[in-house]
């Protein structure tokens, strides 16, 4: 197994389900794997267990790893007891921040039901999580005339309209369009604006 996981592995490393959660903003991840047992979402879901889960909140007040074992938050509604009962009696998560300004956090967990994960195992889960986290990262290379365009795409406008009111020609707003999709990896126009939105840039 090499250092640079890929999904495949991390299925092998987490056989009893896992849950990734990336760069996490006011309400939601920008992107969410959730990869857990059909009937344990469906029951976790139904009793509102996000509320009380010993393991969100640790990964939203820490940073680092820790095997569910080592967990010494309270747990009144036995949410990780409950999960063993579903073939997850091993665990570990993973929680990052980004400091700074636009501080984002990520985490992860990942769960099996025969034995502990190994040290060597939980670096590489980390490592993992560490690669994901800094690929999903705002491009901090756009310009103020790409994002003013982008705003205007996301507002609706049409090339016509946007060249009109920056007065440039509709040939710059093109190349201004052709450099942010670049930069943010996007395919149209409005895809690279819903990107921009989406990365608190306009």
């Amino acid at each position: 197994m090499t250092a640079l996981l890929g999904p495949d592995d991390i299925a092998q490393l987490a056989p009893s389900g896992y849950y990734i959660a990336l760069r996490i903003g006011f309400a939601f991840p920008m992107e969410e794997v959730n990869a857990f047992p059909e009937e344990w979402i469906s029951h976790y879901t139904k009793q509102r267990f996000m509320l009380f889960d010993p393991i969100v909140r640790w990964a939203y007040s820490t940073t680092g790893t820790i095997r569910w074992s080592e967990l010494p938050l309270d747990d009144p509604k036995r949410i990780i007891a409950q999960a063993q009962t579903f073939g997850m009696r091993y665990g570990v998560t993973v929680s990052l921040f980004d400091s700074g300004a636009d501080a984002q956090r990520s985490f992860a967990s990942f769960t099996r039901s025969d034995r502990e994960y190994t040290d060597l195992e939980v670096k590489l889960l980390k490592a993992f999580l560490t690669r994901r986290h800094s690929e999903t990262a705002p491009p901090t290379n756009l310009t103020k005339a790409e994002l003013e365009a982008l705003g205007m795409v996301k507002d609706g406008k049409r090339l016509k309209e946007i060249a009109f009111e920056l007065s440039v020609s509709e040939g710059a707003v093109k190349q201004r369009l052709k450099n942010a999709k670049l930069k943010l990896g996007a395919k149209t126009g409005s895809q690279a604006a819903a990107l921009a939105n989406q990365y608190g840039l306009i």
